[in-house]
Order: C-alpha cells, then sequence, then structure tokens
C-alpha cells in the first residue's frame, strides 16, 4: 500500500508515492531509538537514564546543596522541564519522588521534606506540598568535578544551554543503586548492591583487571535491597554476575514468636524489594479465607513510622514452620527479582555481567580522572604564568611604574611593557589590574611561595598524566574514601543455595526435644531452650500437662528426621520431626491422634529415630531390634519399614499380656542389652536374633524373675571401652557402670544384677548406654527436667545402688530419661 507526500519546496504540488510499511518501519524505528537513548535505559557510566540526570545538573544549577534551604518541589520541576526535560511535569516528579524514597533507593540521593509516598504504594503528595534538595552524597558521588573540561557537554533541547553526556563523580551509581526502565522492544532491571562491597569488588578489578566472576563475589557476594529480606540461594546471583540475566529468589524476614496457651505467631519485620505491603497482606487474606493457606487464626499490619511488623497468629494446633512455607510459597512474602542489566554503551544497549559494569566504570573515572588532571595542569601553567609577570614587577617596580606614568592610556602601557620585559598580553593585562597593595615586600613573598606552589603542583600533575598507574591509584582512593563516609553494612541477608522450595528448605534443621506424655500429647521444642544444670539440682519446668497427665517419653531428634512411631498393639507410622506441633517448655503439646491415624485405644510405646529412610545405601545392613516386656525380642530389616502407610503397618505379633517398650537400630557389631525393673540386665549378641518377617512374633531375650517383672530397656550399642551403662530408678537415684561389668551371654538368660533394689531406690526404670562426652536429660512425672553432663556421674560397681540424680518433691517420680549426644553437630536419640 502507498501513501502520498506533498513536496512544498515551491508553488507547485508534487505527489510522492511512499510504501506505508516503509514509513511506518522508519519511524518506529526513530521513536524506538529516541526512546532507548533519551528516556527509558541508564548511562553505563553514572548509572542515570537522562531524565535523572537533568534534574541532579539543574538542582546543582540552582545550588540547593544540603547547605541550603529547601525548595519546594514544583520549583524544581519547573527548572528542570523549561531548562532541560519538556516532556512533562509527572515524570519530573515521579522520578524526584523515588530519588528520595528509603525503601526504592538503596542509597538515596533527593533529601526530601513532606509526604513521599510508603511501601503500601500510597501516592506522594502534590509537588506543591513537598520539597527537597541535594543529598550530600550526591553532592559528592555524583557532582564532583562537573564541567565541560572534564566531561563531554551536548546543547539541550532548544540550544540555548548545554548538559552533561554523564555526572563525574566517583559513586558507582548504576551497581549500587541499579536501574529500572521499560524501553522499546527492551527492558533493564538492575539490582541494588552495597557500596562497600561494590567498593571491594572495584578495588580488587583494578589491582587484577584479569580477575573472574567468582572471585569477584568474594567482595561482592549479592545484592543488597533497601528493604533487606534474604536472598534464598546464589544461583540466580551468580547467573546474574556472570550472564547479566538472573532470577533471585528474595523472602521476607520472618520470625516465630511464643503468643500463649500453646500457640504461636509469625512476625515479619521485612519484605520483598519492590513488594507493595498493603497488596500483599490484602492477597494473603483472600488466601486464609478461601483455606488455601491453613493454620492462620488472625492477620494484622502493625507497621508504623519505626519500621514493619506483619503478625499472623496461628492457630493453636498450627505447625508455625509450615506456616511459614506456606506463606512464602502462596504469597509476595517470597518474589522473584529477574536481573537484566541492559545499560547504554557509547549510546548502544548493552547486556553486561558484574566484570562489564565494574569495567566501564573504572574506565569512565579514569577519563575523569584524566580530563581533570589535564585541566588543573592547563589552570596551573595560566596561574605560574601571572605570577611570573607579578614577580617580574616585584623585582622591578619602579622601571615598571615609571612607565605606566609616562604612558597616556592603557593601551600605550601595555605596548611599552611588552616591549620593554617581552611580557604576553594576559601578563601585561593582570600588572595593569594588579593592587598597589601586592607590591609590598610580604605580598612579593606570598607570590613566591605561590609560584614554588604551582612549579610542585605542575610536576605531581605531570607525574599523574604520565602513569596510568598513577590515576588508577586516585580512582581507588577517592572511591574508597566515599565508602569509609557512606559505606553500611549489609542490610539483605543471603542463607544457603537450593533447588527447589521444598518444605524442608524452609525450616532449620535444629535439634529438637520430642516429649510425648503417658495421655498422648506430643510436642517439639528447640534443645537449646534448656539450659545445662549440674546433677543434684531441683531442675527447671520442661513441659506442661493435665493434673491427671504426666510425662511418659522424650529424646532428641534434628528436625529434618524421619521418626518410626510403634504403638502398644504393633503398629508403625511414620512421621517427619518438623511435623510434629512445636512449643515452649511449658506448652502441653497436641493429641498424637490428631497427627496419626491411631486407634482410640492405642498408644505410643517407643519412637526411632531415623535419618534418611529412603536411602538404599544409608538403610543396608541395618535393622530393627523389637523387645516386649516380657522378655521377647525380634529382629527386621529396616528396609522393611520404608513405606509405611497412614494409617500404619503391622510391625510386630504379640503374644498374650505382652506389649512393645522399646525399639532400636542394630548393625552386625551390636550387642544388645535388656533391663528389667527387678535390677537385672542381660547382654548377648544381636546376631543370636536371627532376622525376621515384619509380622513374625519373636524369640525369648531374657527370662522374667517374677511374673510381676517385666523388661523397662533395651540398648543396642557396639562394644567400645568409652561406653559406660547408666541405669536410673524411679525415685531419682542412678549410677554408671563400665559395659565390661556385663558379661556376655547368651540370650533367654535371667542376667546379672545392674543396680542394687531397696525402698529408698524404687524399681528401675531406664537403662542407657553413655560416654563421658553425652548429656542426660531426666524429666519428672510432674514435668520438671534436669539436663546435666554424664562426665558429674562416677563410674561406679554395677551392684550398688547409685546416687541421687534428680531431687523430688512430695511423690513424684522419674518418668524418663534421655540422652544428648553430639556427633558431627548431629543429635542422637539412644
Amino acid at each position: 500500500m502507498d501513501i502520498e507526500k506533498s513536496d512544498n519546496a515551491s508553488n507547485s504540488t508534487q505527489i510522492i508515492p511512499v510504501s506505508i510499511e516503509d514509513e511506518t518501519r522508519t519511524s518506529y524505528l526513530n521513536y524506538a531509538v529516541f526512546v532507548i537513548t533519551y528516556r527509558a535505559l541508564p548511562n553505563v557510566k553514572d548509572g542515570l537514564k537522562p531524565v535523572l540526570r537533568r534534574i541532579f545538573v539543574a538542582l546543582n544549577g540552582m545550588g540547593l546543596t544540603q547547605d541550603k534551604p529547601f525548595k519546594k518541589m514544583v520549583r524544581i520541576v519547573g527548572e528542570v522541564m523549561g531548562k532541560y526535560h519538556p516532556y512533562g511535569d509527572s515524570s519530573i516528579y515521579l522520578s524526584l519522588v523515588r530519588l528520595a524514597q528509603f525503601w526504592s533507593m538503596r542509597y538515596p540521593l533527593i533529601d526530601p521534606q513532606g509526604n513521599m509516598g510508603s511501601i503500601d504504594g500510597d501516592e506522594p503528595a502534590a509537588m506543591r506540598y513537598t520539597e527537597g534538595r541535594l543529598k550530600k552524597i550526591t553532592e559528592e558521588g555524583l557532582l564532583a568535578d562537573l564541567s565541560e573540561e572534564v566531561v563531554q557537554y551536548h546543547p539541550n533541547f532548544d540550544n540555548s544551554l548545554k548538559e552533561p553526556e554523564a555526572l563525574t563523580g566517583p559513586l558507582p551509581n548504576l551497581i549500587v543503586n541499579g536501574s529500572i526502565g521499560i524501553a522499546v522492544g527492551m527492558a533493564t532491571k538492575m539490582a541494588p548492591h552495597n557500596l562497600r562491597e561494590a567498593t571491594n569488588a572495584i578495588v580488587a578489578y583494578i589491582d587484577d583487571p584479569d580477575i573472574t566472576t567468582t572471585a569477584l563475589m568474594e567482595h561482592i557476594t549479592a545484592p543488597d535491597f533497601p528493604t533487606g529480606g534474604i536472598i534464598y540461594g546464589l544461583k540466580g546471583v551468580r547467573d546474574a554476575f556472570e550472564t547479566g540475566r538472573g532470577r533471585i529468589v528474595v523472602r521476607g524476614k520472618a520470625t516465630i514468636e511464643p503468643l500463649g496457651s500453646g500457640r504461636q505467631q509469625i512476625i515479619v519485620t521485612e519484605v520483598p524489594y519492590m513488594v507493595n505491603k498493603s497488596v500483599m497482606i490484602e492477597r494473603t487474606a483472600q488466601l486464609i479465607q478461601n483455606e488455601t493457606i491453613k493454620g492462620i487464626s488472625e492477620l494484622r499490619d502493625e507497621s508504623d513510622k519505626e519500621g514493619i511488623r506483619i503478625v499472623y497468629e496461628l492457630k493453636k494446633d498450627a505447625i508455625a514452620h509450615v506456616v511459614l512455607n506456606t506463606l512464602y510459597k502462596f504469597t509476595e512474602l517470597q518474589s522473584t527479582f529477574s536481573v537484566n542489566n541492559v545499560a547504554l554503551v557509547d549510546g548502544t544497549p548493552k547486556l553486561l555481567n558484574i566484570k562489564e559494569l565494574i569495567h566501564y566504570y573504572v574506565v569512565h573515572r579514569h577519563d575523569v580522572i584524566n580530563r581533570r588532571t589535564e585541566a588543573q595542569q592547563r589552570k596551573a601553567l595560566y596561574q605560574k604564568h601571572l605570577l611570573e609577570g607579578y614577580l617580574l614587577v616585584a623585582d622591578n617596580i619602579n622601571e615598571v611604574v615609571e612607565i605606566i606614568k609616562k604612558s597616556k592610556d592603557a593601551q600605550e602601557a601595555k605596548q611599552a611593557l611588552d616591549k620593554q620585559y617581552n611580557l604576553s598580553e594576559i601578563q601585561t593585562k593582570a600588572i595593569l589590574e594588579m593592587r598597589l597593595q601586592r607590591l609590598t615586600g610580604l605580598e612579593r613573598q606570598k607570590i613566591v611561595q605561590q609560584h614554588k606552589d604551582t612549579e610542585a603542583l605542575l610536576v605531581h600533575l605531570a607525574a599523574i598524566l604520565a602513569d596510568k598507574n598513577k590515576r588508577m591509584e586516585i580512582v581507588k582512593e577517592e572511591l574508597q574514601h566515599l565508602s569509609k563516609r557512606y559505606g553500611d553494612e549489609r542490610r539483605t541477608r543471603v542463607e544457603a543455595d537450593t533447588a527447589d522450595l521444598g518444605i524442608e528448605d524452609l525450616i532449620p534443621n535444629q535439634r529438637m526435644v520430642i516429649t510425648l506424655s503417658k495421655q498422648g500429647y506430643i510436642k517439639t521444642t528447640p534443645l537449646k531452650t534448656y539450659r545445662l544444670q549440674h546433677r543434684g539440682g531441683v531442675g527447671a519446668k520442661g513441659v506442661g500437662t493435665k493434673k491427671e497427665d504426666f510425662l511418659d517419653q522424650l529424646f532428641v531428634a534434628s528436625a529434618h528426621d524421619y521418626l518410626l512411631i510403634f504403638t502398644a498393639s504393633g503398629k508403625v507410622f511414620s512421621q517427619k520431626v518438623y511435623g510434629l506441633p512445636q512449643g515452649g517448655k511449658n506448652a502441653q503439646g497436641r493429641a498424637i491422634q490428631n497427627i496419626l491415624e491411631i486407634a482410640p485405644n492405642d498408644t505410643i510405646c517407643s519412637i526411632l529415630r531415623v535419618e534418611k529412610l529412603n536411602d538404599e545405601d544409608f538403610i543396608e545392613g541395618k535393622y530393627v531390634t523389637f523387645a516386649t516386656a516380657r522378655g521377647v525380642v525380634k529382629k527386621v530389616a529396616l528396609s522393611a519399614f520404608k513405606r509405611p502407610m497412614r494409617r500404619g503397618i503391622r510391625a510386630i505379633t504379640f503374644k498374650e499380656n505382652d506389649k512393645l517398650i522399646g525399639v532400636k537400630l542394630t548393625e552386625k557389631e551390636h550387642y544388645i542389652i535388656l533391663g528389667l525393673s527387678s535390677g537385672k540386665a542381660i547382654r548377648f549378641n544381636q546376631a543370636a536374633v536371627r532376622p525376621m518377617g515384619r509380622t513374625a512374633a519373636g524369640v525369648r531375650g531374657i527370662t522374667l524373675a517374677s511374673p510381676e517383672d517385666k523388661v523397662i530397656g533395651m540398648i543396642s550399642t557396639p562394644e567400645k571401652e568409652a561406653t559406660t551403662i547408666l541405669v536410673l530408678a524411679e525415685k531419682g537415684y542412678g549410677k554408671r557402670s563400665k559395659i565390661k561389668d556385663y558379661r556376655i551371654t547368651n540370650r533367654g538368660g535371667k542376667g546379672i544384677k545392674t543396680i542394687q533394689i531397696t525402698n529408698k531406690t524404687g524399681k528401675l526404670i531406664a537403662i542407657k548406654a553413655v560416654t563421658k562426652e553425652d548429656e542426660l536429660m531426666i524429666m519428672n512425672a510432674s514435668g520438671i527436667t534436669l539436663r546435666t553432663p554424664v562426665a558429674a556421674m562416677r563410674t561406679m560397681s554395677r551392684s550398688t545402688q547409685g546416687v541421687r540424680m534428680l531431687r523430688l518433691r512430695n511423690q513424684d517420680s522419674i518418668a524418663s530419661m534421655a540422652i544428648i549426644r553430639n556427633i558431627d553437630n548431629t543429635t542422637i536419640q539412644v
């Protein structure tokens, strides 16, 4: 399709056919180039788009520095629009506002006064109500040395003024403040970084231009966002640093705090960069209402001028880490910052990695230092030339005065002085304009000193111009000085790499104390909650129970461990530790029947910790060994329990009037020790028990002394000299004995004495294998706990009564005992 153009060069009309496709292509291309180069993309030299640079030039021209009063924003906008940027006041004002917002800029460049909007997306006040001026970092970091001698200038839109192509200060603005813009067919989204880290990286590059990206990351770890938060994983950061593009996962900073009555709350104090807090809360409320997010009873925004505080109150049965993971998954509490480092390099858009960004900054700064030094040299040469003329006058004062007196006008005086002393026109003009006071002796000394100083300066400037290394040292020194004045600590924390966003990646693998009451209430509490005490103390409140309930089991595991939970009926269930309800030391916990599909008349009798249940290499050669109250033992391959169903699977078949009392992981070098309530114990090799099927009944492990006697505990341990056997009686007495004191016998025997049972001690209730590096945690039926080092207990004879371990009150008794063992920072319950 063609269109026609008229040529009005003459009075006659001439029709020129033009293809509409060609005209559209040409016009759109011109428009696209204009938007890219003059509106949307930053210059790699100073990191500024044209409108931002024009704002700073206008403010500098108005003299709105930190020592001057604020000016109305409408006055600033008028100055910028009238002189440099005639494209509407709204774009200028919004740019001014963003430069002043501390949640938008890592290092704000405008000092504001008035309402600049909010992180909730509130609009700023009208420009007639707000005021602004330059910040000190802007004066020193962007506008220093700005002149036509230092940087190239070009005409403004109407050729009435000139504006610089880039600002000249030492601030690496594109790196520390980033940039966001959308052009035609391309866009830029550059993350902000910490000034101190950026400075260290730039200095490292100057010292070694061949430095790798990996080495640079030792100095500049990751982006540092104004709103803080957490960068989750370094893969996206590494991609962005190496290629200029990367997807960085950013999460809000959240903590879990107790709320009382066994409840918890999630407190968010930092949100991801560029997330509208108000919109995020509104969308979260909708997700809670439609039950996409469960476990939250109330959502409040308690943010004020002191900072952000978003409160998520959880329901009593909610697991805080699981709820937090859900918030990260479904809300903007976790978002992605997609880095796209596109900037103008010599007027051409280019995708830049971190090393290239640093390179172009250094090139620009080197050029500024070089041109600035040349300008200083020209100025010093001019000053030296004038001073030489002054010195000539001072040395020939009488003759000069006489020549001037005889001259009829200034022009004749100039000619006479030039003829007499061979002076330049500049010198003769300066001499004629010189004040008489400069002819005094003192003033002559000052001129002589100024001349010497100028000559020294010229030598120094010549040395700088002759040596690139000296110029690079100046680049480093000025940047380091700026960083020292305005640099600060990182706001955004960086967490470890992650391949995906599974629950376990979002839950810290901390050590947890797991408690189970007699009535089946279970909970987990961080181990660090319990303080270390000495033997014989009265303990600290460790668990809250109902009056008719008491603690039945206590042990320690890591949050990511699997739990094989065995019931009295012989069934087994699988559960991750983090899936259990978490509560404080005094919390009651949650009924186990609300977590697992356990029959109402069934109870938990043993819980086994397994680190990697689904890892074939880990479970190969491992067995689960059972012990019942009637002295029966059984061994089953651990692989038989890899996939327990939600409703549980059969683990053992009991004979009449028997129940499960213990389950242990065993390997071929392990020995089994069974302890009886009557104070006896037996030790035999686990190989004496052949592997059986999952539903088998087992074989005899020990013969009971009487119908009232029962097995109270089982130990599975290799024979080591450092291992000792710790026993505890129901009235708080216990002791340690050497394992070699327990001779190895055949299974099925009556056993040997392990503690002297008396009315003072009560019956034996627990038996454990320990070393002196372990810690012991004891809890009585009323919920009092004692945590003490095993080394505090001396080793005693196997047949003695023992010593008091926990002082009991009234008719209280010991309910449970656990061993805390540290191996490579992993807690193992034995």
